[in-house]
């Protein structure tokens, strides 16, 4: 059971971009001197409310200073070509001896998608398994390479000179390639279903409903149904909110505070769900209209709170509910005004005070089954 951090990163838009570069800095620094073994970054290009767009490069300079294992979170295949994602992926892998985890997904923001002209959201689909595809094969063989795609067409067939080592792509340190992992947000997701299909891992998004945490182990349990009765589901990750405090009173109250960090992450994007009509994944009722759907309502079902020995009650209730995931992310949050005082303690009261003991329940509940 490993504790990671989870940061798309989000910031109020008016925030200087060095200054969140340099927040998010200390907080994954924080992260693992507490203790956390991962840390997952995602990747906007075209919002100052999250201003990373390149997670490998922001993490290559926490690589040297830390024990981390990072995780892309994600990067949005349809946006690149494969070849470059290749390649930059291979060569973070081998800077950091295998310490990638390679998180993939169609793309989730909207301006990225006008961005770069994928508005069409089958065609990211296929477009994010065709890059995948490309990359693995770039990643299993030496050239020459020609792969074709409806696409993109990936080829170096003339220009090789193996002398030299010219028209050779990269390979990750990591044999074959470094795990792959894939988010899942809706509840019957698409992305859930290829990843048991190929081996890979499921993330499940902090930003969205138990309910849907819930579906996506419904929709690995059908998808292993046609596995061999001895074939494991790879490791799962559920990401949540967090806020724990002294007591169960002082964290509710943080939570619902009016400049509280929980209250800013999920009034911008139940904004942008509502403004895109996809406020279904953060209903904690699928009959609840859209219109009756409330701020309070979404940060109560998304955000575990309370004091240490109340979150790990939550957590025990909440892997017994939605299914048996392996490891847990926090979600990463601002921390202007009071929220970095109040993040930074509920950081540590999770590393050090709750997950000794969660991870303690589960081994025994492993063991237990195993009888």
């Amino acid at each position: 059971m490993r504790l990671g951090l989870f940061m798309m990163p989000l910031h109020p838009p008016e925030r200087p971009m060095a200054e969140t570069l340099a927040e998010d800095t200390e907080k994954s620094l924080l992260a693992d001197r507490l203790g956390f073994q991962e840390l997952w970054i995602g990747e906007h290009f075209s919002a100052s409310s999250e201003p990373i767009a390149s997670p490998l490069m922001f993490m290559a300079g926490l690589a040297p200073r830390t024990k981390l294992i990072f995780g892309t979170g994600v990067i949005n295949l349809p946006n690149h070509h494969p070849a470059m994602v290749a390649a930059e992926a291979a060569q973070f892998d081998q800077m950091t001896g295998g310490r990638l985890i390679l998180g993939i997904g169609p793309g989730g923001l909207a301006s990225d998608w006008e961005l770069f002209g994928n508005t069409d959201p089958a065609l990211r689909g296929k477009r994010m398994v065709e890059a995948i595809d490309t990359i693995l094969a770039i990643w299993a063989q030496d050239p020459p390479y020609d792969i074709p795609g409806a696409t993109w067409t990936t080829k170096i067939t003339e220009a090789v000179i193996p002398a030299f080592g010219v028209g050779t792509m990269p390979k990750p340190f990591q044999h074959p390639h470094p795990p792959i992992a894939v988010t899942a947000r809706s509840i019957d997701s698409f992305g859930v279903k290829l990843a048991v299909q190929r081996g890979w891992q499921v993330l499940s998004a902090n930003f969205v409903a138990e309910r849907v945490v819930e579906g996506h182990w419904r929709t690995m349990q059908a998808a292993l149904a046609g596995k061999p009765a001895a074939h494991p589901h790879a490791p799962w990750r559920v990401a949540r909110n967090f806020c724990i405090a002294a007591s169960d009173a002082e964290a509710r109250e943080r939570m619902f505070h009016p400049d509280g960090a929980n209250r800013y992450y999920f009034h911008y994007l139940s904004s942008l769900a509502r403004r895109a009509g996809q406020l279904a994944t953060l209903k904690p009722s699928a009959e609840t209209p859209d219109e009756a759907v409330t701020l309070e309502a979404i940060i109560e079902d998304c955000v575990i709170c309370g004091a240490p020995g109340t979150v790990l009650d939550k957590l025990v209730a909440l892997r017994e509910r939605v299914g048996p995931f392996d490891h847990l992310l926090m979600a990463g949050l601002d921390w202007s005004g009071p929220n970095a005082a109040w993040e930074q303690e509920t950081m540590r009261r999770l590393a050090e005070e709750v997950m000794p003991r969660f991870r303690q329940h589960v081994a025994a509940s492993g063991a237990k089954a195993a009888e």
